[in-house]
């Protein structure tokens, strides 16, 4: 869609904010400079800043180290360059310029080097801003002739200083450079990890703590008139036939050792059926309405994962509904332990990855539902406590006949009352005896779960963390890749309207969130954004001409380019608004179209750490998008109108004078 004359384009529909799909500030400390720390960690830091596209903080940390004694040709330059990146000559004050001056007069007292003649050359560049075309030629070939470090970083930092037939001079080489690196150090499969949210620690089901109190407590009375009553039973035995009653005695021993044994392995071990308080029933509910957003976005993922982790044997759909009971339960599980405010799905998709993988290789394993068969009590082992129960019981009431036997009234009294005291206490003794010992088999085994779970879950959790950051680019990787992106995005904006550096006044660059996103960005650094918009002003001496683009940043593809032009006295009003939530918004207001509301930055307050200020992230984040320029140029144009030509034209610049 292109615009010509006057014309102007409502933005709006790109420029508004469709929704963040996530937020990462990775805990790095590639910034973080102790209050302690040396001159030199100083501008060790500052040289990083710098490359890495936030040379504002770069100018006051390599300041800090040199006044602080710390000072060299390499030192003085590249504070030269941070104080030059991102700014045109207009764009300093009188005092920085008197800096520069200061500074320019030091280069004689440096050790020669390539250090001192990169300083050399970078004021030689800004002597020759205001010179005819035909006297840049010597300049221009002691830059070339410069080491390949000094000579990129001079032509990137000094971007907007240099104008006109200079810059025409280095265009060709700079675009050939960002065509070179534009996607390099494999971009298009890395750059999807600096956005990755960061993942959640490893957590799994902890075991439930024992019930068995009460029947700890309870135990001892029973097991003590189950002794009384036995004994007394048998006694009464053996007053009445001593050789009967003692078989009968070791017939009941035997059967008791036996049913106590085979009863520990089959009640005392398998797993409740019903739902109660520390069982392992397994969730196999369907997704309900009354889910809420979480657990339905946790159990959206299990789908998806499943659904491309499927063994050989299976289709997705065949496979989601082999495992559905399996799915359903580690998605209960996974919603249950994760279910806190601020942790998104997104952080979680590492452990719900392992947990279809897992179940894959099980089922090709075979252990799948091992579980459920090592719960499972062997027929041998019941048959073998019934048939002990059974000759308990009768061995019971034979001593009880043998007790009775020709016995008178008291006798047979005390028997009867013995035999059921023995029967009702024997019961619940046992009964009791047998939930305690279900109790500590669950917990062993839960116990011995959750461990291996969790160690099992926290080395897929090291992997996928380790892998991230193998993958991730660099601070310096990703500004790179953006610098490119801006260089191709210019030099298409000058072949569209055929124009060349000589043409120019000036030109600035914004960069803003895309429409949609993911963002990142390390600790005391500037957002980067999975899609920008950029909008690039191009200031002729005929007026403004302006063009933007989507950029998706992982493979630099474009859509929704739009082109306005447009005379310097047409641009008639600039404001920069700070919203309540602390994002900012360019309007443009036109003498013969409606206001143009451009979305420079959203609100990072609530992604700050506690340490960050947000004024200084905020400024940072201005000046890395180019903010701070073209505010100053677009503010200017609509002051002053047509005189802003006269001051601002390259040919009336006073001409930077080196010292010495």
């Amino acid at each position: 869609m292109s615009h010509s004359n006057d014309a102007a384009y409502n933005s709006a529909a790109y420029d508004s904010t469709v929704g963040i799909q996530a937020e990462t500030v990775h805990n790095s400390n590639v910034y973080l400079v102790h209050p302690d720390a040396s001159p030199q960690e100083k501008y060790r830091v500052g040289v990083r800043l710098l490359e890495d596209g936030i040379p504002s903080r770069a100018r006051e940390m390599i300041t800090n180290a040199i006044a602080h004694g710390y000072d060299s040709a390499e030192v003085r330059f590249h504070w030269v360059l941070a104080a030059l990146s991102a700014r045109t000559y207009d764009d300093l004050s009188t005092e920085e310029v008197q800096r520069l001056h200061y500074v320019s007069g030091l280069v004689r007292n440096f050790a020669e080097g390539e250090w001192k003649e990169a300083l050399r050359v970078t004021f030689g560049l800004l002597a020759v801003l205001s010179t005819a075309d035909g006297e840049t030629g010597p300049v221009l070939k002691q830059l070339q002739d410069l080491p390949l470090r000094q000579h990129n970083a001079i032509l990137r930092h000094l971007d907007l200083m240099l104008t006109g037939g200079l810059k025409d001079g280095l265009w060709a080489e700079t675009r050939e450079r960002a065509r070179a690196e534009r996607f390099g150090n494999d971009r298009r499969q890395r750059v999807w990890a600096y956005f990755a949210p960061a993942p959640i620690g490893a957590r799994a089901v902890p075991p439930h703590p024992s019930t068995a109190a009460a029947a700890k407590a309870a135990l001892p009375f029973r097991t003590v008139l189950f002794a009384v009553s036995s004994v007394l039973l048998w006694a009464l035995a053996l007053v009445a036939d001593p050789a009967k009653a003692i078989v009968e005695l070791l017939v009941a021993l035997g059967a008791s050792l036996t049913a106590a044994r085979f009863s520990d392995r089959w009640w005392g071990r398998e797993p409740r059926l019903n739902l109660t308080a520390g069982t392992r029933v397994p969730h196999t509910h369907s997704p309900s309405s009354d889910e809420d957003g979480f657990t339905k976005r946790v159990r959206h993922s299990f789908d998806h994962y499943f659904s491309v982790r499927t063994p050989h044997e299976f289709t997705p759909h065949a496979w989601l509904i082999h495992t559905a009971q399996v799915r359903n339960s580690l998605a209960a599980e996974i919603a249950d332990l994760y279910r806190e405010s601020r942790v998104s799905v997104d952080r979680i998709t590492w452990l719900i990855r392992y947990l279809a993988e897992d179940v894959r290789n099980r089922h090709t394993n075979g252990t799948l539902f091992e579980d459920d068969r090592q719960d499972r009590t062997p027929f041998r082992t019941k048959a073998l406590t019934v048939v002990a129960l059974t000759v308990l019981g009768v061995t019971a009431l034979t001593a009880f006949g043998t007790a009775i036997s020709g016995a008178t009234s008291p006798r047979s009294l005390l028997a009867f009352l013995a035999v059921l005291g023995a029967a009702w206490s024997g019961h619940a003794a046992a009964s009791l005896w047998l939930e305690i010992r279900r109790e500590e088999h669950r917990l062993t085994r839960e116990t011995q779960k959750y461990r291996e779970q969790l160690t099992a879950r926290h080395d897929a959790h090291q992997r996928w963390q380790s892998f991230l950051d193998a993958t991730r680019p660099s601070e310096r990787q990703m500004e790179t890749w953006l610098t490119c992106d801006k260089t191709s995005f210019v030099d298409e904006a000058l072949r569209h309207h055929r124009l060349t550096w000589r043409d120019l006044i000036t030109h600035t660059i914004l960069v803003s969130p895309g429409p949609s996103y993911k963002r990142g960005r390390v600790r005391r650094g500037p957002w980067r954004y999975s899609h920008y918009v950029f909008r690039v002003f191009l200031f002729t001496q005929d007026g403004i001409r302006e063009m933007s683009s989507e950029f998706t940043f992982s493979d630099a593809t474009r859509k929704n380019e739009q082109r306005s032009n447009y005379r310097f006295d047409a641009l008639s009003s600039v404001q920069v608004a700070e919203n309540a939530d602390g994002g900012y918004e360019l309007e443009l207001v036109l003498t013969n179209g409606p206001a143009r509301k451009i979305r420079v930055k959203d609100a990072d307050a609530h992604q700050l750490a506690p340490d960050e200020n947000s004024q200084d992230i905020s400024e940072i984040n201005l000046s890395a998008a180019g903010s701070t320029h073209t505010f100053r140029l677009l503010e200017g144009v609509a002051a002053d109108g047509k005189g802003w030509i006269e001051r601002h034209s390259p040919n009336n610049l006073t001409p930077f004078q080196v010292v010495g």
